[in-house]
């Protein structure tokens, strides 16, 4: 008996392996993390995103944070890398960059199974060019072109250089509930 129980994680840990890919970027510009391309990836249309409660900065050159909690709806799936954020605005978009400070894991959800992010920004001045004045958050996730897109009410985002790099980061995925 002790003899199944050890051979059976060892060989769903295997088989579970077997899918791993580089884990490196797509190569096309974006910063979404790894392509998944072995069919498990989880997808935007099988998954429920909810955008906030947000901790939205309160004025130009504050700190405000929106969590997003993504719930599996679908079969078996995984999350590996980043999520592609994407602010836009009447006059363009701008690509949130990945936070490198944590290392993204791989989270394997199933039916039911809640995984979450969280958008950090600094708020931008009205008027100010080197803000974006965002009316949208498109959200997408990694392996995947589709995106969901979602209001953005939290005020115009500060840019580092102008308003097509926004001084924002996005976190990498991290298990949520149980």
């Amino acid at each position: 008996m002790r003899a199944i129980a050890i051979t059976v994680p060892a060989l769903a840990a295997a088989l579970l392996l077997t899918g791993c890919d580089s884990g490196g970027s797509d190569g096309g510009g974006s910063d979404t993390g790894s392509k998944n391309t072995d069919g498990t990836a989880c997808r935007i249309g099988e998954v429920g995103l909810q955008v906030g409660p947000a901790n939205a900065a309160p004025a130009a050159g504050d700190t405000g944070n929106v969590p997003v909690t993504l719930t599996n709806k679908g079969a078996q799936c995984t999350l590996e890398g980043f999520p592609g954020i994407t602010l836009a605005a009447a006059s363009g978009t701008a690509t949130v960059p990945a936070d490198r400070a944590g290392q993204p894991q791989k989270l394997t959800l199933a039916k039911g199974d809640t995984a979450s992010f969280t958008l950090t920004y600094v708020r931008g001045g009205a008027g100010d060019a080197k803000s974006l004045a965002a009316t949208s958050l498109r959200i997408a996730l990694p392996g995947a072109s589709d995106t969901q897109s979602f209001k953005w009410s939290y005020g115009p985002v500060q840019g580092k250089k102008d308003a097509a790099h926004p001084d924002a980061s996005v976190t990498a995925f991290q298990q949520a509930g149980d």
